[in-house]
């Protein structure tokens, strides 16, 4: 819906709706009173801005990347759409540095009691920065140039009119959640519960993941520029197929600091070497017209139906099969998905125009 608005009103107009939207969601969260002061209201005024928030992100990724294809110079669109997803990174070694901050600072009563809102409000402390910025963003040319500007419903046949680019597209984007979450939310999870590793350690390699993603996705988007997607697409999902499980069984077998963050480390390498390339990759395929809700779709569903449930399905496989090495298997399920899909993708005529140097 919200990609649908970006395709229709701009990229600009898309970012600064996204942005409106998620600051009322983190607002809601962050300042709503507790249950003894206005009873169910509570609960129902989080999930309302979980929703928000859910809502928002579903486009905001779309519209950051395709805003950034769009202005890239010519032969550096790699370059220049890899850093929507690290910049992601810069996030999630914030993440991590307030959990151990507030972990060792707070007792757990007083985390309950009013801790668990200092990582939400420090975010509202960004909120005027960021529209500022997106306020002073000028319109994509690529944008203005467009003649038709397509309505509502017109867009929403052109979705089902391109069913099978968007179901490659998320396939392809698969990989990417799958890693994501793999190696970022479910690593305190599993470090506690699975390897039983104290908490600081798992979020400490979160914060190493961070690191190492933040290098990895631009120097791979340039060099996407540089070589092709296809090239480093197809390696990097091998890669993980072939690596994965094994080591997965190398760190459960005997679980220490160490290993753990070696094995998060060489899942962040392939992560970021695939997504550096993967993002752009997926602009290029969606027709101009729907390029922002083509991928906001594609990115949405495979969050939805893949990477979001990662953290749930690794631990249902553990208890299920008593391996704890299983979730190799379903990072190999997602490589095999991103496989195929780099293998039926193919660009554009008009992107690969916008591409050339």
């Amino acid at each position: 819906m919200l990609g649908a608005y970006a395709d229709r009103h701009g990229r600009r107009a898309g970012l600064l709706l996204t942005l409106s939207l998620m600051s009322v969601g983190i607002l809601s969260i962050a300042c709503v009173p507790g249950y003894a002061t206005i009873g169910l209201m509570a609960p129902l005024l989080v999930l309302s801005g979980r929703l928000l928030q859910g809502f928002s992100a579903g486009m905001e990724l779309g519209g950051v990347s395709v805003y950034l294809s769009e202005i890239a110079t010519p032969g550096h669109k790699g370059f220049y759409v890899s850093w929507q997803s690290a910049s992601q990174q810069v996030a999630v070694m914030f993440a991590a540095l307030v959990g151990v901050t507030l972990g060792s600072a707070l007792s757990p009563e007083q985390m309950r009691a009013w801790g668990w809102r200092v990582p939400l409000l420090l975010g509202c402390v960004i909120i005027p920065v960021l529209f500022a910025l997106r306020r002073a963003l000028p319109e994509t040319d690529q944008f203005l140039a467009r003649k038709h500007r397509p309505g509502t419903s017109e867009i929403l046949r052109s979705l089902v009119a391109n069913w099978k680019i968007v179901l490659i597209g998320t396939a392809m984007v698969t990989m990417t959640t799958v890693s994501f979450y793999m190696i970022t939310a479910y690593t305190p999870t599993f470090g506690n519960s699975v390897l039983h590793l104290a908490s600081a350690d798992s979020l400490l390699v979160t914060l190493c993941v961070g690191a190492s993603n933040l290098f990895w996705l631009p120097v791979m988007g340039a060099l996407s520029d540089r070589i092709g997607r296809r090239p480093l697409l197809l390696t990097f999902t091998e890669l993980m197929l072939v690596t994965v499980y094994p080591i997965m069984l190398w760190l459960t077998e005997a679980p220490s600091f160490s290993r753990l963050l070696a094995t998060q480390l060489w899942l962040s390498f392939i992560y970021g070497s695939y997504n550096g390339a993967m993002v752009v990759l997926l602009t290029e395929i969606m027709p101009a017209t729907v390029r922002t809700s083509g991928f906001a779709l594609a990115y949405s569903l495979a969050t939805a139906l893949f990477g979001g449930f990662t953290p749930a399905i690794c631990t249902w496989l553990i208890h299920a099969t008593g391996n704890r090495a299983v979730p190799g298997l379903w990072l190999s399920f997602a490589a095999a998905l991103g496989l195929v899909a780099t293998l039926l993708a193919r660009p554009r005529d008009d992107a690969l125009e916008a591409a050339a140097p």
